[in-house]
C-alpha cells in the first residue's frame, strides 16, 4: 500500500497517544518494555483508556512470580516502531471507512506488532486481550458487562 493511501487524520486522543508513544518508546530496553509502555500510555487517553481503566488495568504491574519474561527480546536500536504502529492503524481506520484513527485503532496496531509481548504487558496487569476486546465491543454496543 503506498504512503500517499494512508494519509488519514488522526483524533485528539490516537495523536496524544502516538506523541507520547514517541517519547517513551526509544527508552525503553526490551521490545516487552516498550509493550509496558504502550499500556501505560494506552490506558490515559481516549476510548481505550476509559474501557482499561474501567477493567482496573492500572499504572503499574501487579507483583506476581511470573513478573519477569524466562527470554526478553532486546529492542533494535533505530527501529522506528511508533512509525509501524501509527501505519498499521492508518489501515485498520481506512478498513473500516473512518474520518480519523483512532485509539481503537493504535490499540489493534500495537496487538499486531508486538503480540505476544502485549498480551504479556496486559496479563501482569490482570487483563487479557480476549477481555479487552470483549470490553470493547460490550463498550460500543453500549451493553455493559
Amino acid at each position: 500500500m503506498a504512503e500517499e493511501q494512508l494519509k488519514i487524520g488522526l483524533s485528539q486522543d490516537a495523536a496524544i497517544v502516538l506523541a507520547l508513544a514517541e517519547t517513551a518508546i526509544p527508552f525503553a530496553a526490551t521490545r516487552e518494555d516498550e509493550a509496558e509502555r504502550w499500556v501505560r500510555v494506552l490506558r490515559m487517553h481516549g476510548y481505550v483508556g476509559g474501557v482499561l481503566q474501567g477493567m482496573g488495568v492500572g499504572e503499574a504491574p501487579l507483583e506476581t512470580l511470573a513478573g519477569t519474561p524466562v527470554r526478553s527480546t532486546p529492542r533494535r536500536p533505530g527501529d522506528d516502531v511508533v512509525r509501524d504502529v501509527a501505519r498499521a492503524a492508518a489501515r485498520f481506520a481506512l478498513g473500516r471507512d473512518a474520518k480519523l484513527i483512532g485509539t481503537v485503532d493504535v490499540l489493534f496496531a500495537v496487538l499486531a506488532v508486538y503480540d505476544k509481548a502485549f498480551d504479556r504487558a496486559l496479563y501482569v496487569r490482570g487483563a487479557t486481550r480476549e477481555e479487552l476486546i470483549e470490553r470493547l465491543a460490550a463498550a460500543a454496543a453500549g451493553t455493559t458487562g
